[in-house]
């Protein structure tokens, strides 16, 4: 399956964030939801339109922020990655560009790597000087009482023209050295929170395996391993909404 979907969001006439664009195409259902969040800011939720990835889908997500505007996107439901037929590793492509003045706010459910699937996502995220940026990812390593499948992350972040964060992860039979601990230790759960812009949390110790972590940017990395998702939650969520709140 091959599927594209695109979003853009503005300032209109009276100041207020609307959505120019708003294109799906299943898998990949794109939903308006709910009131103005408190900055006037838009909230959109990432709908699962049939069951996957599966080995052999294409699946693309473009976002696009403009100057001021203010936009959150959420997901209804985890995503789970999925066997499917013999076919080559299903992939999600997602790309966003966020303007000078703008926020994006990236915070779906986590993703769980299924025993059997092949999965890579690739990530590639640009924001302009002024811009203000909170991108999460979770990654659940196979479901209750199974191994995960292959899955292969890479996660390129820019503020201002330059490297903010490049990070690449890879778990499942196929990563090197794979046994469980290898590469998460004990964790079957492992979560990453990259903030960017001029309103940031302060670095620090968020839990017992997580850390808050300067980038060079103006920017942070905040990450946490769990046995579970729920550590791993109970690590980042309070990280989500100070980090990209403006100042009174």
């Amino acid at each position: 399956m091959r599927a594209q979907a695109r979003l853009t969001a503005e300032l209109d006439s009276r100041g207020r964030t609307r959505l120019s664009v708003l294109h799906s195409e299943s898998p990949l259902l794109l939903r308006r939801t709910g009131p103005p969040t408190a900055g006037g800011g838009v909230t959109v939720h990432l709908v699962g339109g049939a069951a996957g990835p599966l080995r052999g889908d294409d699946l693309r997500l473009d976002i696009e922020v403009g100057p001021g505007a203010d936009l959150e996107i959420l997901s209804v439901a985890a995503q789970l990655a999925l066997p499917g037929r013999p076919a080559p590793a299903s992939r999600l492509t997602v790309t966003a560009s966020v303007a000078a003045g703008a926020t994006l706010r990236w915070l779906p459910e986590p993703l769980i790597a299924a025993s059997g699937c092949d999965h890579i996502a690739v990530t590639r995220v640009t924001v302009e000087p002024g811009g203000s940026l909170l991108w999460r990812d979770d990654l659940v390593c196979g479901r209750h009482g199974e191994g995960p499948g292959n899955f292969q992350a890479k996660t390129m972040i820019s503020y201002a023209g330059s490297a903010l964060y490049h990070h690449e992860l890879t778990v499942g039979p196929r990563a090197d050295g794979w046994d469980g601990a290898a590469v998460l230790g004990s964790g079957r759960a492992i979560g990453t929170l990259v903030a960017a812009g001029p309103y940031l949390p302060h670095p620090g110790i968020a839990g017992p395996n997580a850390a808050v972590m300067p980038l060079a940017g103006p920017g942070i990395l905040a990450t946490a391993v769990g046995t579970d998702i729920r550590e791993v939650r109970a690590a980042l969520d309070p990280l989500c909404r100070p980090a990209v709140q403006k100042a009174a």
